[in-house]
């Protein structure tokens, strides 16, 4: 079979997002498919252009005509298609449906190539709330021809247990996890003494759905009622200024834990390994409840599991909710309760290696060989 994954935007050497793609195209070759990678971008002389496996398709120049014409030209894609015997789309959204996607994948459609669409997070709607105008107006765009173009789909791929979405069926399978880029988690002091420092760490690109902020009032509390072991958190990614200026800063100044909140900045590789390895407990999201979001299978806590490090999330993940070595906080906006990752800690046993063992079914390969399967399943009803 031969493939086209489609993204509508293009790639950061650094980006999870874009490390997530390249795993699941991965994925899918080690299935046996042919895949063909589209994405759209900046070529090295500044013209926006549309790109199959790094070769340019289209070049559709520069200034806002040159945007407007990759929004709504997809002749050449869907000639592309046809000319080179694609028979099947793996398309990801980007809240972008438009008259002019619908064309394509109707096209698609009466030539007899089979597409669905992944929705990376759903309900996405809330999330939108602290966008700029600019976003929220696409989000509104979005929503008046989303279910048009998924009616063209097979399906649509989510990470949740929604069984429909938009009017349309989904293929339900949870994040994937790629177990040679991501090193084994190798903490570097003793995770049982009482009187042992206790770091923390969260990744992400910070959003108000990972609910930090909790943890930092949780850290507070602490302190505020008598607390005696040193506790730290470090926060490695972006966190926008506003949200610095209105969220954390006010937190950390209230409880005066400025020498307790650690912000890294973006770190990768060594750097990134290095402050895994100062800390014990990782951080998931705490905060999905504020997007509306009940159940949710996210990449964050299948990468802490393949570091084999225990963690903490609110969401419902069926993948781990039973699992020994995480915690489960209240889907709400109550501080983190921080004596009780102490004390979860102080009796926590298994190794890293052992963590890692539990997520082996959950790598690219088997995730993406579900769709197929499923697809080829729904063609043939």
């Amino acid at each position: 079979m031969r493939i086209l994954f489609l993204v509508y935007h293009g790639f950061s050497e650094h980006s999870g997002i874009s490390k997530k793609i390249h795993y699941q195209v991965n994925g899918l070759r080690q299935n046996g498919y042919e895949v063909h990678l589209c994405s759209y971008g900046f070529a090295e002389n500044g013209h926006r252009c549309r790109f199959i496996d790094d070769c340019v398709l289209v070049d559709y120049g520069t200034g806002v005509q040159a945007g407007l014409r990759q929004r709504m030209e997809y002749n050449q894609l869907f000639d592309y298609c046809q000319k080179n015997g694609i028979e099947f789309v793996y398309a990801r959204c980007f809240q972008n449906a438009n008259p002019w996607l619908i064309r394509f994948f109707r096209r698609l459609r009466e030539a007899g190539i089979h597409a669905v669409t992944e929705i990376p997070t759903y309900p996405y709607d809330a999330e939108f709330k602290t966008f700029s105008k600019k976003e929220r107006l696409g989000l509104k765009i979005d929503q008046l021809f989303r279910h048009r173009l998924y009616r063209y789909m097979d399906a649509l791929v989510t990470f949740s247990d929604a069984e429909e979405i938009f009017g349309q069926r989904t293929i339900r399978i949870s994040n994937g996890v790629d177990f040679d880029s991501i090193p084994l988690h190798s903490p570097r002091s003793s995770l049982y003494s009482p009187l042992s420092p206790l770091h923390l760490i969260g990744v992400a690109e910070v959003h108000s759905w990972h609910g930090y902020d909790r943890v930092v009032a949780g850290i507070g509390e602490y302190y505020a009622h008598g607390g005696q072991r040193d506790v730290f958190f470090h926060i490695v990614g972006g966190v926008h200024p506003n949200t610095m200026k209105d969220v954390f800063r006010p937190l950390i100044e209230r409880y005066g834990v400025q020498n307790r909140i650690l912000f890294h900045g973006q770190l990768f590789g060594d750097a990134l390994t290095d402050i895994f390895n100062q800390c014990q407990f990782a951080i998931g999201s705490l905060g999905r409840h504020r997007s509306g979001i009940t159940v949710i299978k996210t990449l964050k806590n299948r990468e802490y599991a393949t570091r084999g490090i225990p963690f903490i999330y609110s969401e419902q993940d069926s993948d781990f909710d039973n699992q020994p070595y995480i915690m489960k906080a209240p889907a709400d906006e109550t501080p983190i309760d921080i004596p009780s990752i102490i004390s979860f800690m102080a009796q926590f046993t298994m190794s890293p290696q052992e963590i890692r063992k539990t997520v082996g079914h959950l790598t690219w390969k088997i995730q993406m060989r579900k769709v197929i399967d499923e697809v080829n399943k729904l063609i043939h009803e």
